[in-house]
């Protein structure tokens, strides 16, 4: 049996700043949803940090089949992370975060 390599023919190592900016600014209305309490901004919020840490899962897995990180502790906690972002994030789209609706 022949084994297929899937590699992407893009470079996606000038993601990086892009999607780090796209987290701080995740992070800063997330802070202001706090005290807006806006069911709209929490939807929006889970979407764009799905389409984010989905992303950056693109650009962790790409710097590991490149080469660019050598350390395997710290590769697999980003994926993990990543992983865990979108699960969090998409349960608390789905509403079963477990949270109560008072």
């Amino acid at each position: 049996m022949a084994t297929v390599a899937t590699t992407t023919r893009r470079d996606l190592s000038g993601m990086g700043k892009f999607l780090f900016v796209g987290v701080i600014m995740l992070l800063v209305a997330a802070f202001a949803n706090i005290f807006l309490h806006l069911a709209g901004l929490m939807i929006a919020i889970s979407v764009i940090a799905i389409a984010i840490f989905s992303a950056f899962m693109l650009y962790d897995v790409n710097r590991i089949v490149t080469g660019g990180e050598t350390n395997y502790v710290t590769a697999t906690l980003a994926l993990y992370l990543d992983l865990y972002n979108v699960f969090v994030n998409l349960l608390a789209l789905l509403g079963i975060g477990g949270g109560s609706n008072d």
